[in-house]
């Protein structure tokens, strides 16, 4: 799931998963597996500056991605989309579920982001955003902060399922700025166990960040739900 407009969302969507398609060859290597990512963030991020210079623009995007490869899972991000795992305390799944936070933020005001664009030459503002502008320190595109630190190479990773996995909620930082992760993992619960569809749940999530909680920023989540064999 990447965070940015919707008129290119599809397209940057196709570059990184067609890069990173092959990871299916990797599931028993994890070294490989990583390497593949990577790759595949580079990749996507190479293609997004060409095609914005050329276009002429200079957006950016974050990103959080889940690949369920076996029984491995693996999570990469870059900037402030999060990932949230609801996991059981029992294999059945009906005992209560606990939120586990799969990624890191990347903000320019965390110490080693920071370090890394001051050693490009750029500066952090008081408010927290590189050169006054932009808050995250990783993203694809954002092809003008390039030069004073901005890097698309994600955190990764991976942990095996054990059968207590529920689900994994991918969301953009608009999400997680009026949902709080136990309270996401708990309202997506219920109206699973009510028996309604992921898809109506996911557009549930949204539609309860935006009309009732007044969301003002982009909004939007994605729901894997892990089934039994």
């Amino acid at each position: 799931m990447m965070d940015m407009e919707v008129g290119w969302q599809q397209n940057m969507l196709r570059r990184i998963y067609m890069q990173m398609f092959f990871l299916q060859a990797y599931h028993m290597d994890i070294k490989a597996a990583k390497k593949a990512i990577l790759d595949g963030f580079r990749k996507t991020d190479e293609a997004l500056l060409e095609e914005s210079a050329t276009g002429g623009w200079q957006d950016g995007a974050t990103a959080v991605c889940v690949w369920v490869l076996g029984q491995r899972v693996f999570i990469a991000n870059i900037g402030d989309a999060r990932a949230v795992l609801a996991r059981s305390s029992t294999e059945d799944g009906d005992s209560s579920v606990k939120a586990i936070v799969l990624t890191g933020e990347h903000k320019a005001i965390y110490p080693l982001e920071r370090s890394r664009i001051q050693k490009a030459g750029g500066v952090v503002s008081s408010n927290g955003r590189l050169q006054g502008r932009l808050e995250v320190s990783r993203a694809f595109g954002d092809r003008q902060f390039k030069k004073v630190g901005v890097v698309a190479t994600p955190d990764i990773h991976s942990f095996d399922l054990t059968g207590r996995e529920q689900f994994i909620i991918l969301g953009c930082d608009g999400l997680w700025g009026v949902f709080g992760t136990s309270d996401a993992v708990e309202f997506v619960h219920k109206l699973l166990k009510e028996g309604l569809t992921v898809t109506a749940v996911a557009r549930r999530l949204v539609r309860e960040a935006v009309r009732e909680r007044r969301c003002k920023d982009n909004c939007t989540a994605l729901i894997i739900v892990f089934r039994k064999k």
